[in-house]
């Protein structure tokens, strides 16, 4: 049984920063894919960053060069590291698992139904 428990969320100025953290425990949670996914107000929710079992990263075009996603399997951590923040960046922010593979191509930016556990958000306001 995977649990997701996603913090870091705030209230910011644009061009400001936030670090969103992922603590994750279960099986296969750091083993295989994971992503950070959002959905903004009346927005369906979108693929942000996913970050593979070898490092192997992928990001949105709306985020590239300003968010970097790491993980520390030691300590079952995901993490988001949002820079330039941008009022369109606000949302609510959700940390994925996936559990079949190794290796995340940016099509799963587009397949959140592949990530098969969720934590409940942390909300990120640019404002």
């Amino acid at each position: 049984h995977v649990q997701l428990v996603e913090s870091g969320g705030a209230l910011v100025q644009p061009g400001g920063s936030l670090r969103l953290t992922c603590a994750h425990s279960g099986a296969t949670a750091g083993r295989y894919c994971m992503g950070w996914f959002r959905q903004g107000p009346g927005k369906e929710r979108e693929g942000v960053a996913t970050i593979g079992a070898y490092g192997d990263t992928s990001y949105s075009d709306s985020v590239k060069g300003r968010f970097t996603i790491s993980q520390d399997n030691a300590r079952s951590m995901l993490y988001l590291q949002m820079d330039s923040l941008k009022p369109e960046d606000t949302a609510m922010y959700y940390c994925a698992a996936e559990r079949y593979l190794l290796r995340c191509g940016s099509w799963l930016l587009f397949a959140d139904s592949h990530f098969y556990a969720w934590g409940q958000g942390t909300q990120v306001t640019v404002s």
